[in-house]
């Protein structure tokens, strides 16, 4: 008997109940559209702006998910440098989140080319620049191989990890690569792309044709087929901000997938409903892009220097914690004493106040409703 969907004699021709998903297939791609119209009546800043937010969200998840902390500042300059948005001074980012950065956005930007395994193997290569995942040297840019063991795919801390599955052996991977690659670039007319952006997910990762990576690539190529469904290379939503917040049930849910049979109709509907939820954090980010947009209107007449200006925006994109003249020292790489007058500057003008508690834990916000999202 079958442990595993792979070693069932029809791998891999999925079923699933269209009925039953008729409705949700719907909904999604109701609001998918809603959404999209009011990303189309933005200014193109605006737009570049909200996908920056989404894009910074979608390529520190993904990798969160998988225990992989980037920094989020050196991910949002190396964004914006290559989106060619101005955020004022850049922090430099090390090659693992160029190489991280570099594979969301060619899925993204360069969602209409064909997906290849050259094209795949340069997205490893680019997550993983030195060869080595955390302490361990994997093969780079190549498909895993028999000297590496069985890939299980595993959660939860050393010690204490869980086994949901155990991929096929490596003697199978090219054979199942090819069939995977030409289905994706292959004719999609009979299936709705959301759908195949479902599947593509649950294919690839149930292959896990390298030692490592494997879930930050499977959601890349899922993220690119839903660029195709949207026509649009500028995202406005993150799937995998949303599976970060359910990691536990994204786990379980795949662990039930695999020992089940080739009906994928719950993982379709699982998709469906994870994608819906990403919606709502599509609307807070479009929602901050909008106050932000109102602050500047508000101020465009007001003098500010390089790092009241540098600093607003990221009180506006909100800042992890309270704003002290220490933190804006910190931040704004200057001295204390610069801090405190730049400080003082803004509360003349109204547009920062002093919050409640004083003496050393003095902090500060922006007056209105411009506060911290």
């Amino acid at each position: 008997m079958a442990a595993y969907i792979y070693e069932l004699d029809d791998w891999p021709h999925f079923r699933w109940d269209e009925k039953r998903l008729a409705g949700k297939l719907a909904a999604v791609r109701h609001r998918q559209g809603r959404l999209l119209g009011r990303l189309e009546s933005l200014s193109i800043k605006l737009r570049k702006e909200a996908s920056l937010r989404t894009l910074t969200e979608e390529t520190v998840k993904s990798s969160e998910i998988e225990g992989d902390i980037l920094d989020r500042e050196q991910v949002y300059s190396s964004l914006a440098r290559r989106l060619g948005i101005d955020i004022g001074a850049l922090k430099p980012a090390d090659r693992h989140t160029e190489g991280v950065v570099s594979m969301i956005l060619d899925a993204r930007q360069n969602y209409n080319t064909p997906l290849t395994k050259k094209r795949l193997f340069s997205w490893h290569a680019a997550l993983f620049p030195t060869g080595y995942s955390g302490m361990q040297k994997i093969i780079a840019g190549k498909w895993r191989t028999a000297a590496s063991g069985p890939m299980r795919v595993v959660s939860g801390a050393i010690g204490h990890e869980h086994v949901h599955f155990e991929a096929p052996g490596a003697e199978r991977i090219d054979k199942e690569m090819k069939a995977f690659l030409a289905w994706f670039n292959g004719d999609k007319s009979d299936v709705d792309l959301v759908l195949c952006a479902a599947i593509a997910h649950l294919w690839f990762v149930t292959i896990h044709p390298f030692e490592d990576g494997n879930g930050r690539i499977g959601r890349a190529i899922a993220d690119m087929m839903l660029a195709r469904s949207e026509k649009s290379s500028l995202p406005f939503y993150s799937m995998s901000a949303q599976i970060r917040k359910e990691r536990g049930r994204y786990y379980d849910h795949l662990e039930d997938t695999q020992k089940g049979d080739l009906d994928i109709t719950e993982h379709l509907s699982w998709f469906l409903d994870c994608m819906g939820r990403a919606f709502d954090g599509a609307e807070s980010i479009l929602a901050d892009v909008l106050r932000k947009a109102r602050f500047w209107e508000k101020y465009a007449g007001e003098p500010f220097n390089e790092r009241q200006r540098s600093m607003l925006n990221r009180l506006l994109d909100g800042i992890e914690g309270k704003l002290t003249s220490s933190k804006w020292a910190k931040m704004a790489k200057c001295s204390q004493d610069t801090a405190g007058r730049d400080i003082d500057d803004l509360m003349k003008r109204n547009i920062l106040k002093k919050e409640a508690a004083g003496g050393r834990s003095t902090s500060y916000s922006l007056i209105g409703d411009f506060g911290a999202p």
